[in-house]
């Protein structure tokens, strides 16, 4: 038996796994957003979305193993966007000011006994919700129930379409602040329009810009153009704020704070950036690799 086995390890036919290659195949997590409860507050419409570090073959028994704890329970689901991501929501706003903790047991997943079980805990922060009026050109915030602050504003003008969208328009529809910055630069280079002759190029440095889908959309101070603030709509999609309005409105926000913008006739796609909202509760929970409960 011996010689056999010298002579077939000889030959290439018997090969024992190194431990890299006992690992090749074990099922990790790659990232978690948000962060965790030291790092960040977040808004009450916020995601969890956890991205594995390889495609997912079994989503059932893998979706089992993640489990949602908060506080302040509401009831909630995960939906499968992409073969390494899932994403949970829940059927109404969390409730603010709590924590959440989110648990992944994947090291109870049969063949992945080796790999780490994961806890992230989030603090909801205030329950920051904004309804943009496009039409009255308008924005009202309410913090945990109240308003808090009416701010011009002026939305999208229109007038550019491709592919038989008006890029020019704001999207309607339930959107979250994504992130955030103090100084965000902007160009035309989206539109394809990169040659600072073309009339319509520009490139311009804009203060106190919250970020709320993927296609480039912003709330942001104006950059100038103030006599257009609560009167017409005449940005490139953006939300244009005053000065003070939009740098009240950026030290407020958390990632996850709902902004829901009305009035125009460009829908949100639920794919365009954390626009989970878009979906009805029913077509949310068709995502998920379990049976739905309720």
């Amino acid at each position: 038996m011996r010689l056999i086995a010298a002579m077939a390890l000889a030959c290439g036919l018997l090969a024992v796994p190194s431990v890299a290659q006992a690992q090749a195949g074990k099922l990790e997590i790659a990232d978690i957003t948000p962060m965790d409860e030291k790092t960040e507050k977040v808004g009450v419409g916020f995601p969890i979305i956890v991205t594995f570090d390889r495609d997912v073959k079994d989503r059932a028994a893998v979706e089992a193993l993640l489990q949602v704890q908060a506080e302040k329970p509401v009831d909630g689901a995960w939906r499968w966007v992409a073969p390494r991501k899932v994403i949970y929501r829940t059927k109404f706003y969390w409730k603010a000011h709590q924590t959440v903790t989110f648990t992944a047991q994947l090291s109870k997943l049969p063949g992945n006994q080796a790999a780490k079980d994961v806890t992230r805990r989030f603090a909801v922060g205030a329950a920051n919700i904004s309804v943009v009026d496009t039409r009255k050109h308008v924005m009202r915030v309410t913090r945990d129930g109240k308003l808090a602050k009416k701010i011009p504003i002026s939305a999208g003008r229109g007038g550019l379409v491709k592919n038989g969208v008006d890029v020019y328009l704001t999207t309607s529809g339930v959107h979250l602040a994504m992130n955030k910055k103090p100084m965000e630069t902007m160009t035309s280079s989206w539109l394809g329009v990169t040659d600072p002759k073309d009339p319509r190029y520009y490139k311009e440095e804009i203060p106190w810009a919250v970020r709320i889908s993927d296609s480039g959309e912003y709330v942001h101070q104006s950059a100038g153009y103030y006599q257009f603030l609560g009167r017409s709509n005449q940005s490139h999609g953006c939300v244009r704020a005053t000065p003070a309005g939009a740098k009240w409105f950026y030290g407020i926000t958390q990632r996850g704070d709902v902004i829901k913008i009305t009035g125009t006739k460009r829908k949100l796609d639920w794919t365009n950036g954390w626009s989970y909202w878009q979906l009805n509760w029913t077509e949310w929970k068709k995502g998920s690799a379990l049976t739905p409960s309720r």
